[in-house]
């Protein structure tokens, strides 16, 4: 992968998805700055593991949910390299429960993480990405977000979002040379997934044409793409990366 700028912020990335998204961008020669929200130790971790495989890391530590922090975040980094080249907005919660049962502050504390954070990372890596006119930013959705699913109206409703917003932050951008692009992944081998009993797996997996959960470095893999210079010409695009479990 060829990527012109330097460096990336990826939110969420001491686990997960977006760990692997962080060792996958290093691996292609980008310096990450790995954020957290209450796991230092495997942010660190992370860190460690990076640059002991020659990359460049650094971890960042701030709630995404809090705008203040998150400017203040862009610019620390902004103030150390010089530039915010890319981000990827992966962090996120879930809070389900049946849509009778869930109460507002439920719904709206995934609104708050899922939806609202990417509103503020959107905005502000904008901000820094259009006085340079170079820019991209891929978020993280879900294919919940584009079918819907019993027991996550809140997390649906978050995800689906985000595909909207991202459509509307890349019409915006695009004359000041910023690309904005999201991914949905379908069922990916995470710490999430591992604890499902086999049965149900299986049931999952009876739905997928490919007949597997995906692999973390997939979805990595096509963040990487959609940062790099060889989609410069795509903006405003969902990438499914679900195995052919929604089309």
């Amino acid at each position: 992968m060829e990527f012109s700028g330097k460096n990336v912020l990826i939110t969420g990335a001491s686990r997960g998805i977006g760990a692997k998204i962080a060792k996958r961008l290093a691996f292609f020669g980008l310096k990450v700055w790995i954020n957290y929200n209450s796991s230092q130790e495997k942010a660190l971790a992370i860190k460690e593991e990076i640059i002991s495989d020659g990359g460049k890391a650094e971890v960042i530590g701030f709630d995404v949910t809090d705008e203040k922090a998150f400017i203040g975040a862009i610019k620390e980094i902004v103030s150390a390299d010089g530039e915010l080249s890319y981000l990827v907005n992966n962090a996120g919660i879930t809070k389900d429960k049946l849509a009778m049962r869930m109460k507002v502050d439920e719904f709206m504390a995934v609104i708050d993480a899922n939806l609202k954070s990417t509103f503020i990372g959107c905005k502000e890596a904008l901000k820094v990405m259009g006085k340079k006119r170079f820019g991209s930013v891929v978020n993280i959705s879900s294919i919940v977000g584009e079918t819907g699913n019993a027991g996550q109206v809140n997390y649906s409703a978050s995800k689906g979002g985000v595909i909207a917003m991202t459509k509307s932050f890349a019409i915006e951008s695009a004359p000041r040379g910023v690309r904005f692009n999201t991914i949905t992944p379908g069922f990916i081998d995470t710490e999430m997934t591992a604890i499902l009993k086999d049965e149900v797996k299986e049931a999952f997996i009876s739905k997928i044409p490919l007949g597997r959960f995906g692999d973390a470095k997939e979805v990595a893999d096509g963040v990487a793409f959609l940062l790099s210079d060889h989609s410069s010409y795509i903006t405003g695009e969902t990438l499914k990366i679900n195995g052919g479990m929604f089309m």
